[in-house]
């Protein structure tokens, strides 16, 4: 807990490191943290130099700091830099390595309850092409995938089908369940299914051990609990399971081509990018898995959590406030609902600060986002409401943001009247 101690001590200098701090009361970290001044200026130094001096020889010169951003998503994930894809984001890398595996008609999609629409989109676009089918695990008690329930799927998939992948988003993008990836990496491999893991919302946030966790591929962001820049995600795909993987489609970077009919492809996971490639974004996303790590992702993770566990108590504590989290272990996603008020009007309000009580002189916008049914359409289709706020804290939020976030929410919960 010393780390923990020491990233709470240091939280001053964590937020002068974080101009944004000064201007917005974030609370928008799922969607897009905001980046320490090092990632916002690994992408301007990059792009100076690209300005003086030709896009090509500013790549050139980059050669081995773009090397370093491999071997640093690998650190942080336990793999190695031949595993790592660098691609444009986490679903263009989900795209990439999904529609990389071989399917044949009958193959089973096993997936959870709590499914993002675009993953959920792809399996259902396999059941167009391919012919596979597509299942969807139940939650437990606890509203996360029932892993008994898994396993049984698994052993018994029916009518001579085979369990090929199952597919699983970390941490879901509407609230803060964390997902049993461990768990359910186990049952996969016992059953010999492929394993993607969806760590878009759980990368920067929590420890992630692609060996502890047995996936096969893993796919992720910048933007988010990494606090990296937009545009820029990557995909791990394990070394073994490689040469049977086909990208969907390829350039001159992914493959060789070598003769009037043949090409082979790169050995390595870069075979899933291509060749054209926002290079300053990348150097940004080097610089923020960088600045993570030397925060120490264990620290950063009991620090979220800690913050997490008191929005919840006191958003639970005003009155006309619903909380719509579920799931054994939480993580930095706080979903809540006004009563009387839309998930929009509440993000407005608060974003435009009207008349909320606040004491703060020139009081800062509070950055929120919303959730609608139409990206978890399984999950809402349970649940009373089907759209709220989404609120998301890391660990440069301080104790003062969460007791003004807490102020303003209880003002508008009194006055629901100022959001219309």
């Amino acid at each position: 807990m010393d780390r923990v101690s020491n990233l709470v001590t240091d939280i001053g200098r964590l937020r002068a490191e974080t101009p944004g701090c000064a201007t917005a009361l974030h609370l928008n970290n799922a969607g897009a943290a905001l980046m320490p001044r090092p990632v916002y200026e690994a992408q301007i130094d990059h792009l100076a130099r690209e300005y003086a001096t030709g896009g090509y020889e500013a790549k050139d010169e980059a050669e081995g700091r773009l090397a370093a951003v491999y071997e640093g998503v690998a650190t942080l994930l336990g793999a190695r830099p031949d595993e790592i894809a660098i691609v444009e984001n986490a679903t263009r890398a989900f795209d990439m390595g999904f529609h990389a595996i071989a399917f044949a008609p009958g193959d089973v999609i096993l997936t959870s309850v709590a499914e993002y629409a675009s993953n959920y989109l792809a399996y259902l676009r396999a059941a167009e092409t391919s012919g596979v089918v597509v299942r969807v695990v139940p939650d437990d008690e606890h509203g996360q995938l029932d892993t008994a329930a898994l396993g049984r799927m698994l052993a018994e998939p029916g009518r001579g089908r085979q369990v090929r992948l199952v597919a699983v988003s970390h941490i879901p993008t509407h609230f803060g369940l964390v997902q049993p990836a461990a768990a359910i990496g186990a049952l996969a491999r016992a059953h010999g299914a492929l394993y993607f893991l969806d760590a878009t919302q759980s990368a920067g946030q929590l420890p992630l051990d692609v060996a502890e966790i047995g996936c096969d591929l893993l796919c992720s962001t910048g933007r988010k609990y990494l606090r990296g820049p937009r545009g820029v995600g990557f995909l791990y795909a394990r070394e073994a399971l490689l040469p049977e993987l086909r990208p969907p489609f390829i350039d001159l970077h992914a493959a060789t081509w070598t003769g009037p009919d043949t090409y082979e492809l790169r050995a390595d996971a870069r075979r899933f990018e291509n060749w054209e490639a926002n290079f300053a974004a990348s150097l940004g996303l080097g610089a923020a898995v960088e600045y993570a790590l030397a925060l120490g992702i264990e620290p950063i993770w009991a620090r979220v959590q800690e913050l997490a566990t008191r929005l919840r108590a006191g958003l639970a504590a005003i009155p006309s406030v619903a909380l719509h989290d579920r799931g054994a272990t939480l993580g930095g996603l706080v979903a809540f609902s006004i009563d009387g008020l839309t998930p929009e009007e509440t993000r407005s309000a608060l974003r435009e600060r009207r008349d909320l009580g606040s004491t703060v002189k020139e009081a800062r916008p509070i950055n929120v986002s919303t959730t609608t049914w139409r990206s978890v359409i399984l999950d809402a289709a349970n649940r009373p409401i089907k759209e709220w706020v989404r609120a998301s804290v890391h660990y440069y939020n301080s104790d003062d943001e969460l007791a003004e976030f807490l102020t303003a929410v209880e003002a508008l919960a009194r006055k629901p009247a100022l959001a219309g």
